[in-house]
């Protein structure tokens, strides 16, 4: 049966997986669950989504039909369950609430989250989908930052969000995990290397100090190769080194449109996997930067917000930890 405090069913539903939450009042999470069901596996179809939505929260939904569901990520892409536009950045609460397109399954409404989209003077179009949530919620946990900070999302393509005023100005999107599981399985790269158990982080060190030194990130590749060649690094330490050639230079990157945006002295806040993120967290250390906060997964939070801004729920608690 489900909680009776139960107030929203949230959804992350991203590329390759899915996680339900039954939030309570103020955001309070009451349980979650996940699934690999990701929006890819569901191509696009309509009966797809709602058969999956029924699998992982159809008792919720069941026991409790005016529980409302919000929903973020890939379910809103042109291939996703219904397309939600972008907000143009700058953005916040207010545009991503307004935003929100509906879908209706089974005589229910759900209401889904615009993705964020920006495009600076010169550059092409970048666009981001379930982690403007993860932010909204990060800022409603630690609203001290809304003045100013910079958010980096690890993962298959990690983000860099500039925030100012409780809105994300701008951010960059790097392909480092998409490009790390490419080289590392389809390419030369991975002929030498072989997987252990522990990391490596004297060789994942080493990755982000090369990075750091500013030479081509297509020259530095082939020294994973040559290293391993010559016997300099070990198979077992390749995989960490590449890691941390790729972290490195996406790093470098970050670092300076952050300062370019005027970021320099403003807090830097890591939102992610927790493993992921200490990974991030010593890179950045070793290129001299410290880390404000590190948070894990906020989208649960950030759902709760955004349902709040729109009307979804009420009341004027804030959001859960």
């Amino acid at each position: 049966m489900v909680n009776a405090n139960a107030r929203l069913v949230g959804l992350d539903w991203g590329s390759t997986s899915l996680r339900a939450f039954l939030l309570g009042p103020g955001g309070v999470l009451i349980e979650e669950r996940s699934a690999k069901q990701g929006s890819t596996a569901m191509n696009g179809s309509a009966a797809a989504y709602e058969s999956t939505l029924a699998q992982i929260a159809g008792d919720w939904l069941a026991a409790a039909p005016a529980l409302p569901v919000l929903a973020c990520g890939m379910v809103g892409s042109k291939h996703g369950w219904r397309e939600a536009p972008y907000a143009a950045c700058p953005a916040g609460e207010q545009q991503l609430a307004g935003g929100f397109v509906r879908v209706t399954a089974a005589g229910r409404e759900i209401a889904i989250v615009p993705g964020m989209s920006c495009r600076t003077v010169g550059s092409a179009p970048d666009v981001m989908r379930g982690e403007e949530t993860q932010i909204v919620g990060a800022l409603a946990q630690r609203p001290d930052l809304a003045g100013a900070c910079t958010f980096v999302l690890p993962g298959t393509h990690s983000k860099w969000a500039h925030v100012r005023e409780n809105q994300v100005i701008d951010f960059a999107t790097y392909m480092t995990g998409e490009l790390f599981a490419v080289l590392r399985g389809h390419s030369v790269l991975g002929r030498l290397m072989i997987d252990q158990d522990e990391p490596d982080d004297d060789s994942f060190a080493a990755g982000v100090r090369a990075a750091a030194e500013r030479t081509a990130l297509a020259h530095q590749l082939f020294a994973v190769r040559t290293l391993g060649l010559f016997d300099e690094l070990k198979p077992e330490a390749l995989p960490d080194y590449l890691s941390g050639l790729l972290i490195g230079h996406e790093i470098t990157a970050g670092l300076r449109e952050r300062y370019i945006a005027g970021g320099e002295e403003q807090p830097l806040v890591l939102v992610g996997e927790p493993k992921l993120c200490a990974l991030y967290e010593s890179a950045l250390h070793i290129f001299g930067s410290g880390v404000e906060a590190s948070f894990p997964n906020t989208a649960p939070a950030g759902l709760w917000r955004l349902a709040l801004e729109a009307g979804i729920v009420t009341g004027t608690e804030e959001s859960g930890t």
